[in-house]
């Protein structure tokens, strides 16, 4: 799965606030999420991301 900056994606597990989707703000070894319910940041490893994702939703236009 490719994952670029500004990307929504949506992830298996729910997010304590309700919501499933998350914006991508920062990409390399590591890849800082956004929530889209509540505004929380998260930073987790690539693998996690792509293993816990469930669909690209918005794709960049870049």
């Amino acid at each position: 799965m490719e994952i670029n900056l500004d990307d929504v994606i949506t992830l298996k597990k729910i997010h304590p606030c309700g919501s499933y989707d998350w914006k991508v703000i920062r990409t390399g070894m590591d890849i800082r999420l956004s929530c889209l319910g509540c505004g929380r940041q998260v930073m987790l490893p690539r693998k996690q991301v792509e293993k816990s994702a469930k669909k690209l939703v918005k794709a960049s236009d870049a």
